[in-house]
């Protein structure tokens, strides 16, 4: 299908400071990645650890915190992973439902979705 790239602005959870990023769509993904530099930098601090699989089968170990993050004009809370060196920037199924966002296979884009699934 492609790459879809996306510009979004991650916050702070108090809102006070944000940064803009372009970040690839990545369903299989369940959380957002971003630099972890870029987090601290904005004051947002690790949680705990959680492990990850790669798409390699590899297992890692990754920082996690809370922030906002903005895209098309919506607003939603998520995990956000602190991507280490060589981690790829991804924004992640989890974040996308809670903006309520999904990929439109055919022009290749982000969409509003008609309706959250409630069941």
């Amino acid at each position: 299908m492609g790459h879809i790239y996306v510009d979004v602005r991650v916050y702070r959870l108090d809102l006070s400071a944000y940064r803009e990023v372009k970040l690839l769509v990545d369903t299989g993904s369940t959380f957002t990645w971003v630099s972890g530099r870029l987090l601290s930098e904005l004051g947002i601090t690790p949680m705990r650890e959680r492990e990850f699989r790669t798409i390699e089968g590899k297992v890692v170990k990754r920082p996690i915190g809370m922030g906002v993050v903005e895209c098309m004009g919506e607003r939603a809370p998520a995990i956000l992973v602190f991507a280490g060196e060589g981690d790829a920037e991804v924004l992640g199924t989890h974040t996308l439902e809670g903006l309520g966002l999904e990929v439109d296979p055919m022009t290749k884009s982000l969409r509003r979705t008609e309706a959250i699934l409630a069941v």
